[in-house]
Order: C-alpha cells, then structure tokens, then sequence
C-alpha cells in the first residue's frame, strides 16, 4: 500500500542541513505543509533543552511526519578515532550531546504535536555504525557510541509512546553514505547518493512502515538493522 498520502504535516528538525533540507524539498513536492527547524535558520540548538522545549511549544501539531536529521560526525575538527588511544572525554561528551541527548530531548518534546486519532511517525536519523553487532572495524568510538544510544533511546520510547498513541511509531534510520559536506572527508571509502536520492529512499522506508515496526532500526532500503 502506498502511504504517502498519509502525511499531510511535517516537522523537520535540522532542515538546513544536506539531508534535512532534501526531505523539506521532497515533501514539498508532495503537497505536505512542511516546517523546517535548524540552529543556522531558527536558532534550535538540541543539546539545549529549553530551546527545545520553547520552539516545539510554540508550534501547532498534530504533525504526521517527525523527522529528526540533527547531528554530525566530527565536532569542533575532533575526527573519528582510529584507535581508543584518540578518545577523548570532551570530544565523547560533545558526541552524546548531538547525537544521543539532542534527539532525546526532541522525542520529549514532540509527543505533544502528534496526533493520537490516526497514523504518526517519528523517525530519527541514526548511522549503521551505531550498530553493535554489525561492527567489524572498530575506531570511530565516541560516534558509534552516540549512535548506539540514541538508537536505544528511540526502541525504549517507542515502547512508551505505543501506551498513549497507539498508532504512533518511533524509528531510527540509516540514510545510508550520503554526499553532504557531513560526510564529504569520507565519502572515498563508501558509496554514496545524493541528498535528494536519500531523501526519497528515506520516505518511502516511512511510507511504507507498519505498525509493528515501531521501535525499530531500518537502513534506506527498508531492511532492518541489528542492534
């Protein structure tokens, strides 16, 4: 069944950035009415829970699309690590603040503007490296760990969600070796699409969501990931 006629209104939080501002342009052409939230536009800052909870207060829900496309792979020219030796606490700390506690912290938020009468999605961008059993390499240690938390955080409020929005769903997804400047120091090593490709894999993953899938952890082309 195609979905997509499903969502009338969306939220997109980090809707300045390469993947953001796709999925604004995507729906946008779909007809849905789009409101777009980033810290360059708008001033929203994640790892600032009162801003947060000030910016998503004063908007008007429901929305039947949430998407939280924050984050970043290097924080302040602190690169992935190649080895434990390069971990620092500042740069772990800056990682979980971005990658883990900002998108929590939009979850929070957001459960007010959802609709409890029809379907709902919240999707939170994630990365496959935040998967434990996947991981073969290693490296790449406070960024994995972020993405493993915030993919925990997502299962876990998916479960709490279903108590009061029973057709709600909270998932995390990963786009996939995407060509933005988030990624442009990389993009030698993996595959890549471009933004607008990536947008519309990821809302036809969203379309196509069932119910019992809430909680759960897809990649672009709808397969579920191992935790």
């Amino acid at each position: 069944m195609d979905r997509q006629h499903d969502i009338k209104r969306a939220l997109v939080i980090g809707a300045s950035g390469g993947i953001g501002g796709a999925v604004v342009a995507a729906l946008g052409a779909r007809g849905v009415e789009v409101t777009g939230l980033s810290r360059s536009a708008d001033g929203l800052d994640v790892t600032d829970e009162a801003a947060v909870g000030r910016q998503l207060g004063a908007l008007a829900g429901p929305f039947d699309l949430i998407l939280v496309a924050t984050g970043a792979l290097e924080i302040d020219g602190a690169a992935p690590e190649k080895t434990i030796r390069d971990l620092t606490p500042g740069a772990m700390a800056a990682q979980f603040a971005l990658n883990a506690i900002g998108p929590a912290m939009v979850l929070k938020h957001a459960v007010p503007l959802l609709p409890r009468d029809r379907r709902a999605v919240i999707a939170v961008l994630s990365a496959r490296v935040g998967s434990i059993g996947d991981n073969r390499l290693g490296g790449w240690y406070a960024y994995r760990v972020a993405k493993a938390a915030v993919n925990q955080m997502v299962h876990s409020f998916a479960i709490e969600l279903a108590r009061s929005h029973r057709q709600a769903l909270c998932v995390a997804l990963h786009p996939g070796t995407v060509a933005t400047a988030f990624t442009e120091k990389y993009l030698g090593r993996h595959p890549a699409v471009l933004p607008d490709e990536a947008a519309e894999n990821l809302l036809a993953v969203i379309d196509g969501l069932g119910s019992e899938q809430t909680g759960g952890f897809y990649d672009w082309a709808g397969k579920a990931v191992i935790w």
